[in-house]
């Protein structure tokens, strides 16, 4: 058995029940299962994928990324995400390291194509992977939606894979396998693959459901970009397992995400701060009907909670969920029913899996002691493709270090404070930068916040403050020096302010603070 028998177990069960809705039409179960079988042989028969090849993906969101991912399960390929933000150097070089086979891409990128051809130098050379040495660096391209020089379409891939009457199921291929590789955004140095099992996936499934209470009855909007594993893996692939419905939007926008919601009678959805500020300053956010949203999830980084009580007033309530890459991401989270409004705390270690606060030895530390979060359980990671040094780094014991530091309280509740390389040191005190931005962003004046650190020839560290003011407002660094002495001790307070018109982000929606640091 393999991870997309789920979607094919569920087309017996309903077949004439819509599974994806996209851009006005909708694609039943049967139809899904049928278009998955018919591309794993297109891949297979066709293009000579075999179990184990990487097939690289650059596209919005859409049906056939769903389609590509569950047909590489068939076959026991591994799909190969790719943020199309990126530079074409940079989709260059992850196709390069992951030595892909195949590339499918989106018409909206074809351009990528020529680029990427003249960054062949970027390429490493051939290297031994599981006992077998690859010669063949030709990257075969499927274009969604146009034919590529040299390629194919994705339609025709699947047009020709239906002309065989053979089940394209690998015969050793187990839910054991891997499925998928996702870079990481690559903030210091190159970025790492992280390699995630079909049981990973079922594991990380398995959560949402109990997490979300998600049955076959759902219908998941899902807005945010699938290259991310928040966009894929918290409740678009969950859902497709369980039997729900998918609607997908090619990419966010506030007003058809809300047209949406009350079109669609959508009951589950995940976002980001970014995007639940941006839905909240719309002008049909007031006369939007949410009676159908039982919740939705937010994660990828601090929710201010102002924006969560302004969804628990339209009666919809907003669950944390904390993960990773490397976790697939779920990994802790609240969920319906539960104690989903304490301040502050991203909730309880998943179903399937345990999570730690330990110090700078591994030692894990009391309640209330800040120290460095792990995750073990089916859902990590297997390891960082081809990079066992950073692997190791990351893996010990089973337990996943995630780099965040956080705290536990007595009732077994996680509260992320920030990310271990974001701290500020200042004379011998930890300063999380999270728990400053916190106070900024309450201030009325103040619509983004972020705090980095500077070098100080007395305190090796001082926190700076850059923050984004709200239109039509205005509000001095003394001001704000002072609003935050209020409510943190003085060494916390940032020294001086950086007036920005925006911060950087990456596409979940995570502040860049390495960005802000070099102007610093």
């Amino acid at each position: 058995m393999n991870l997309s028998d789920l979607v094919l177990r569920n087309a017996a069960f309903a077949p004439d029940k819509a599974a994806i809705r996209f851009a006005g039409a909708a694609l039943s179960y049967a139809a899904f299962a049928s278009r998955i079988q018919a591309a794993a042989r297109g891949l297979g028969e066709g293009l000579g994928v075999e179990r184990g090849d990487r097939v690289a993906i650059l596209s919005t969101n859409h049906p056939d990324y769903l389609v590509a991912l569950y047909a590489c399960a068939r076959i026991g390929a591994i799909l190969v995400p790719l943020n199309w933000r990126l530079a074409p150097a940079e989709h260059a070089f992850i196709i390069g390291d992951a030595g892909a086979k195949a590339l499918i891409v989106e018409a909206a990128f074809a351009n990528v194509l020529e680029a990427l051809a003249s960054n062949a130098p970027l390429f490493p050379p051939p290297s031994p992977r599981g006992g077998r040495v690859e010669q063949d660096r030709t990257v075969r391209a499927i274009g969604i939606g146009f034919e590529p020089a040299g390629g194919i379409t994705f339609e025709a891939l699947v047009a020709g894979g239906g002309c065989s009457g053979r089940d394209p199921i690998g015969a050793d291929v187990t839910t054991a396998d891997p499925v998928l590789i996702v870079y990481t955004s690559g903030t210091t140095g190159r970025p790492k693959g992280a390699v995630l099992t079909q049981d990973a996936l079922i594991a990380n499934a398995v959560m949402s459901q109990h997490m979300h209470d998600m049955t076959s009855d759902d219908v998941v909007l899902t807005v945010l970009p699938m290259f991310h594993v928040g966009g894929l893996n918290i409740q678009t692939t969950p859902a497709l397992q369980v039997g729900a419905t998918v609607v997908i939007h090619e990419r966010f926008a506030p007003g058809p995400a809300l047209a949406a919601i009350e079109a669609e009678r959508a009951t589950l959805m995940v976002m980001v701060p970014s995007t639940m500020q941006a839905i909240i300053e719309h002008p049909a956010w007031t006369s939007t009907r949410l009676t159908s949203l039982r919740s939705i999830s937010a994660g990828s980084t601090l929710v201010p909670q102002p924006l969560i009580d302004r969804f628990a007033e339209r009666g919809v309530a907003v669950l944390q969920v904390y993960g990773s890459t490397e976790t697939s991401p779920i990994a802790i989270y609240s969920r319906i029913g539960c104690d989903w409004r304490r301040p502050g705390s991203t909730g309880l270690p998943g179903l399937l899996c345990e999570a730690r606060v330990v110090d700078d030895a591994g030692r894990e530390v009391a309640l209330g002691i800040a120290g460095e979060v792990e995750v073990r359980g089916p859902n990590v990671m297997r390891e960082y493709w081809g990079n066992a040094r950073a692997t190791a780094k990351t893996l010990h014991d089973g337990w996943c270090r995630s780099g965040d530091i956080g705290t536990r309280d007595g009732d077994g509740y996680f509260f992320i404070r920030d990310r271990r390389k974001n701290m500020i040191i200042s004379g011998g005190e930890n300063i999380y930068p999270a728990e400053v931005e916190r106070v900024l962003l309450s201030h009325p004046a103040i619509a983004e916040a972020a705090v980095v650190g500077e070098p100080d020839p007395r305190w090796q560290e001082v926190p700076v403050g850059c923050v984004v003011l709200r239109p039509g407002m205005a509000a001095t660094a003394e001001e704000i020096e002072a609003f935050c002495l209020i409510q943190l001790a003085r060494f916390k307070v940032p020294r001086r302010y950086r007036f920005l018109s925006a911060l950087p982000r990456n596409a979940m929606g995570k502040v860049q603070h390495f960005a802000l640091k070099k102007p610093v």
